[in-house]
């Protein structure tokens, strides 16, 4: 039993947990109530063509790469993984446009363009600094477990007593850009990259520039969207042993002798295990939604610090009168009324709108794109019931932001909406919230679930967890679950190089937030 263990849940983070451990010699059982891995990642069906339904944007690919190395494939063997050429176009209006590019060069030209040469000097000034607070925080802090700031400071060596200075934690991040670009619009444009990890520009710190650099560093586009990612590592996984039970809830987390000794599931059947790798969203383990017995293994997130929920409308439909391209934002003309009326739990009456265009850009579609389409949402799903009024209001605000920067759209079939209720019943007990924790204020990512709980023998992965919310972070997080897991095992401080990527001893990728 000490060699086998159970993950609950087949999000990214479960399934690089489990394939990881499968490789070092674990048996694996993965246990999802869903019908299919992915978690989060996943596609329902528009007038019976697939739509992908979760994350869209795929960035630290060379992270993937490394995951798959340590099982002996190759990512490109398995998925169909292309460089993005553009990283996202952006709109205010119909006669105010911009693209962002992968060749930094080309972005700060087209801002030259776009607002002038003083916003094009501000952009390279900016760049400057979201590397530079990302290379500060990527060995002590992204790629290791969750630690407060003391311990942060001597990771990063008392000689550089200024770098906590430089990451700006105590300077929201609406105001840091401000140092940057005059023109609104632009500061508009870099704020919303808060929003990766569910966040308001206005409260959260201005530490998160660094999402910028990574996104600057690459986007990839795979054919499949990320599902074809979470099938492969799926696949991946079983060829190494793992073994996926679907269409089964874990209800419970077994604790003898003081740690975690299996799972029950909501059949009563139980399975024994010497560790726990849990998956599904901490708020499931705080509020008792997964029992833990006597020991409350995780602390709990009080619903004001949450992370944003979303309204998500997938189509099939004929677009026209704007050219889109994979990735395309359409701004709200009042950003800090948008986030204020998050802030009070209300839909924004003019929302920003971000539209994946799925079969873009590969060329003109001919048969209707397929569209995800995303507004920001309070994460009340548990307290709140969207009916159809409150959905066709939003949604006709949504159409209307789209319409006054061009774009039109007929559908061809009926759109599916997901609201914040419905998140809550795919993540339950955290009202929807798709993040974990809002990134509000300058301790709050101090303040994420890390790997280890208060259970010996139980594990946290996932993008509600350390490091942080997106896929890169999830994959991250089942690395950190898996290196803490044998070290407990083992009770060795190793100081020699890792066997397995995203160990302690070893230089990785880095990770953050994305899709």
């Amino acid at each position: 039993m000490r060699d086998e263990v159970v993950v609950i849940g087949a999000g990214i983070g479960g399934l690089t947990s489990a394939l990881l451990l499968a490789v070092q010699g674990l048996r694996v059982t993965v246990v999802d109530k869903e019908r299919q891995a992915g978690g989060k990642v996943r596609q329902l069906a528009v007038g019976g063509v697939p739509v992908d339904a979760g994350p869209t944007v795929f960035t630290m690919k060379p992270l993937f790469d490394e995951i798959f190395a340590a099982a002996g494939a190759r990512l490109e063997e398995r998925c169909t993984v292309r460089r993005a050429d553009l990283l996202a176009r952006h709109a205010w209006s119909e006669h105010e446009r911009l693209d962002l590019f992968d060749d930094p060069a080309r972005s700060e030209a087209a801002i030259g363009d776009f607002a002038g040469a003083d916003a094009a000097r501000g952009y390279r000034d900016f760049r400057v600094e979201a590397q530079r607070i990302h290379d500060i925080l990527d060995a002590p802090f992204l790629r290791n477990s969750r630690v407060y700031p003391p311990m942060l400071m001597w990771r990063i060596g008392l000689w550089r007593l200024g770098a906590l200075r430089a990451i700006r934690p105590y300077e929201s991040l609406w105001n840091a850009l401000g140092d940057h670009f005059r023109d609104p619009r632009l500061r508009q444009l870099f704020a919303r990259y808060s929003t990766y990890c569910g966040s308001s520009p206005f409260d959260a710190p201005a530490t998160l520039m660094l999402i910028t650099h990574v996104e600057a560093m690459g986007v990839w586009l795979i054919d499949g969207g990320l599902t074809a990612l979470a099938e492969a590592l799926e696949a991946l996984a079983r060829e190494h042993g793992v073994v996926f039970r679907f269409g089964e809830e874990v209800r419970e987390v077994l604790v003898e002798h003081g740690r975690a000794a299996g799972v029950r599931l909501a059949s009563g059947e139980s399975l024994r295990a010497g560790a726990v790798i849990a998956n599904c969203d901490p708020a499931a383990l705080a509020s008792g939604r997964v029992r833990t017995g006597d020991v409350a293994a995780v602390g709990k997130v009080p619903p004001r610090r949450r992370s944003l929920s979303a309204m998500v409308w997938l189509m099939k439909a004929e677009a026209d009168g704007f050219p889109l391209d994979r990735h395309n934002v359409f701004f709200s003309p009042d950003y800090r009324a948008e986030f204020d009326a998050l802030r009070r739990g209300r839909l924004p009456d003019r929302p920003t709108a971000y539209v994946c265009a799925l079969d873009r850009p590969d060329g003109p579609v001919v048969a209707g794109d397929r569209l995800q389409i995303i507004v920001n949402a309070p994460a009340n799903g548990d307290t709140h019931a969207y009916g159809p009024e409150e959905i066709a209001r939003c949604g006709t605000a949504m159409e209307e932001r789209l319409a006054a920067c061009g774009l039109r759209l007929r559908p061809l079939a009926p759109p599916r909406v997901t609201t914040p209720r419905d998140f809550e019943a795919l993540l339950p007990s955290t009202g929807g919230a798709l993040y974990g924790r809002a990134s509000h204020g300058w301790a709050a990512s101090f303040l994420r679930q890390s790997a280890r709980t208060r259970i010996p023998g139980l594990y946290c992965a996932g993008g509600s967890t350390h490091p942080g919310a997106g896929v890169p972070m999830a994959a991250l997080s089942g690395q950190l679950a898996v290196t803490t897991l044998l070290r407990d095992r083992s009770s060795i401080v190793r100081s020699g190089r890792a066997a397995m990527p995203g160990g302690m001893s070893m230089r990785s990728p880095t990770a953050v937030p994305s899709g």
